[in-house]
C-alpha cells in the first residue's frame, strides 16, 4: 500500500519573495536555479550567501528546498563548476535537479551522499529509462510531461524510486523541453537557460502561397497551460511522491494561489 502522506507540493521559487509565499501557503519544498548555471537565465541568479538564506529560512519552516542545476554542461566548465558545486553543497540543499549525466557522476564523486534529482530534461518516460541509469543512484526522476496517466502508473508500478510529476503550469511544445526553435531563430540555447519562448509568438500561415486568415488562432505552436489539479486524486493513488507546479518565471501572487489551492485538494483527498 502507498503512503499517500508522504506525498509532496513542489512550488516554483525566482526570488525571495515567492520563497515567502510557498512557505505560508502551503508548500512542503520549493525548487530554486543553481547560481549561473540552471535553466531559467531570466531568473534573479543568486549570490551564494542569498541562497544560504533560503535554504535555512526554508528549513526552519520545514520546507525542503531542491536546487535546479538542469542544463548541460561543457567540458570547459567544469574548472568552474567545481567549486561553485561545493560551495552549495555546504549549504545543505535537500536535493539537486541535474539533466546533464556527467554531473551526475561529479557529484557522486565530490559528495557520494547527496540526493540526486533526474531532471524532467533526462526525458525519463518509462521504466527502462529508468533502469538504464541505475547505476547514478538517482533518487527521484521528473517524468517528462508528455507521460499519461497510465503511463505514470505503469513507471511506477515497475519501479522503486521517486516520481515527480508536473501538474500545474506553461508547457512546453517540445518533447521533454529538448527545444532547439529558440536557438536557431536568435541565438539563444533553451537547454542552457536562455530560452527566447519562440512558440509563444504570433506566426502567420501560408497555404498554397497566400496568408490564411487565422483570426484568434495566431498563436499556432503555443499550448495551453496545464491544470492537473482534478487528477490529484488519481496521481496520489497511483503513488506520486511529488506534485510539481511550474513557474519560477511567475509572480509571489502565482505561487501563493497555487500553492494554497493545491494544498487544499491534496489534504481533502488524504482525508478521504
Amino acid at each position: 500500500m502507498t503512503n499517500l502522506s508522504k506525498s509532496e507540493l513542489l512550488l516554483p521559487v525566482g526570488n525571495m519573495n515567492m520563497c515567502l509565499a510557498a512557505i505560508h501557503n502551503g508548500a512542503d519544498a520549493i525548487y530554486v536555479g543553481m547560481p549561473q548555471f540552471n535553466a531559467r537565465g531570466r531568473t534573479t541568479d543568486f549570490q551564494i550567501g542569498e541562497l544560504k538564506e533560503m535554504i535555512d529560512l526554508c528549513h526552519l519552516y520545514g520546507v525542503r528546498v531542491n536546487v535546479a542545476f538542469n542544463i548541460v554542461i561543457f567540458e570547459n566548465e567544469y574548472l568552474e563548476v567545481i567549486p561553485l558545486l561545493k560551495d552549495v553543497l555546504k549549504l545543505g540543499p535537500d536535493a539537486l535537479i541535474v539533466q546533464d549525466v556527467g554531473l551526475c557522476t561529479l557529484i557522486r564523486k565530490i559528495a557520494p551522499e547527496q540526493v540526486i534529482h533526474g531532471s524532467t530534461q533526462m526525458t525519463v518516460t518509462n521504466h527502462e529509462a529508468i533502469s538504464f541509469l541505475e547505476d547514478l543512484k538517482i533518487k527521484r526522476f521528473v517524468l517528462g510531461r508528455e507521460c499519461s496517466l497510465s503511463e505514470i502508473r505503469a513507471i511506477k508500478e515497475k519501479t522503486d524510486k521517486e516520481l515527480e510529476v508536473f501538474v500545474h503550469g506553461a508547457l512546453c511544445v517540445a518533447y521533454s523541453g529538448q527545444c532547439f526553435t529558440s536557438e536557431s531563430l536568435g541565438g539563444r540555447s533553451a537547454n542552457r537557460g536562455q530560452c527566447a519562448q519562440s512558440c509563444r509568438f504570433e506566426y502567420e500561415m501560408i497555404v498554397d502561397g497566400k496568408k490564411k486568415i487565422l483570426g484568434d488562432f495566431k498563436y499556432l505552436v503555443s499550448p495551453q497551460d496545464l491544470c492537473g489539479i482534478a487528477e490529484i486524486p488519481e496521481l496520489l493513488n497511483i503513488g506520486v511522491e511529488s506534485f510539481k507546479v511550474e513557474g519560477r518565471l511567475k509572480t509571489p501572487e502565482y505561487v501563493a494561489a497555487a500553492a494554497s489551492e493545491y494544498r487544499h485538494v491534496i489534504d481533502q483527498t488524504l482525508k478521504g
